[in-house]
């Protein structure tokens, strides 16, 4: 992608590397767990009754085990945060900045409900869920940055590996929007609510920011689809459409202003900007990270300008509390 890699070449003389000997590393994972995550007590300490506590803003249920926090589980959500193997986040040809977490972000297989964890799905759900180590909502995100490895499944459909936003626009200023995860993966697709796609040539490995969501909750873990912008039993096609009437809850709703309700994050939520010219309409959205090694609250998205998904601070850093673009054009977020 020529665009793409001139960019980085100009930029890569005012960002440092972190990478050794150039090496681009997405995700690394450390054999030690942070106290009181899963799997962390020692032989010689007897096992920690876990104690499920309800608490507001929102409506949810922690899950502890003495003073450490083991999950999350947010009513009407089907994201829940386990905590877990230490891993961090890394894009060093665009940020120097680095996401260290325990934070695993699964999908429920139903959305939560109060009481929950009496049923006889949850027990097992769990169980699974605090030992896993397969590829979840942040990784998986991870997976179409810069450099990113391709793979392709058994019928040679190329699923993940370095995306771009779309094709170049026919004025020659600027690229597309509108690439879907269908036109990442060349392949046809068709809707619950009605739609049949068929991809755009144009736009084989290509995704939007909207397109990014769907293809990292959607077609590789499983969340439902619609082919329309309307409400209903799955994420809709534009940010907009997923902020004002997508599933789970909203957690930061538009007021039209600059949002700073930080402390009402977790990672794996949804974050929606207006970047654009209409100032009532939501045009962007991103995966929140967390906070990175400069307890900063960082975010990764695709956009144009980078050419991809990012989570580094080309062309607009991925941040929500440095009053930059994307911080000062934050409004609302979403837990699906």
């Amino acid at each position: 992608m020529p665009a793409r890699r001139w960019i980085l070449l100009v930029v890569g003389l005012v960002v440092a590397v972190a990478a050794v000997a150039g090496v681009v590393v997405w995700v690394s994972r450390s054999s030690a767990q942070p106290v009181g995550a899963p799997g962390s007590v020692s032989p010689s300490t007897p096992p920690v009754d876990l104690v499920y506590e309800r608490l507001t803003g929102p409506d949810r249920t922690v899950v502890r085990a003495g003073d450490a926090v083991v999950a999350v589980f947010t009513d009407q959500a089907r994201t829940a945060l386990v905590n877990g193997t230490a891993r961090t986040f890394a894009e060093p040809q665009a940020t120097t900045s680095k996401v260290n977490t325990t934070a695993w972000v699964r999908l429920l297989p139903q959305p939560w409900q109060v009481g929950a964890e009496h049923t006889p799905w949850f027990t097992e759900w769990f169980a699974h869920a605090r030992t896993d180590t397969s590829p979840d909502v942040l990784e998986v995100a991870t997976e179409y940055l810069i450099d990113a490895p391709d793979q392709t499944d058994a019928q040679g459909v190329r699923y993940r590996g370095d995306a771009s936003f779309g094709p170049v626009k026919s004025t020659g200023a600027g690229r597309s929007e509108q690439s879907d995860f269908y036109d990442y993966l060349g392949i046809p697709w068709d809707f619950p609510d009605g739609p049949h796609e068929q991809p755009d040539k144009s736009r084989y490995g290509s995704v939007d920011c909207s397109g990014f969501i769907r293809l990292v909750f959607g077609y590789r873990l499983g969340y439902p689809l619609l082919g329309t912008n309307t409400k209903g039993p799955g994420l809709p096609r534009r940010a907009f459409a997923i902020a004002d009437s997508g599933p789970g809850v909203q957690l930061v709703p538009n007021t039209y202003r600059r949002a700073t309700d930080y402390a009402t994050l977790q990672p794996g939520d949804l974050v929606f900007f207006e970047v654009e010219d209409d100032p009532q309409t939501l045009d962007h959205v991103g995966i929140y990270l967390g906070l990175d090694d400069h307890a900063h609250h960082r975010f990764i998205s695709s956009r144009e300008r980078i050419n991809g998904p990012t989570l580094g601070d080309l062309a607009g850093t991925s941040l929500l509390d440095d009053g930059g673009h994307y911080s000062t054009a934050w409004r609302a977020a979403r837990r699906v």
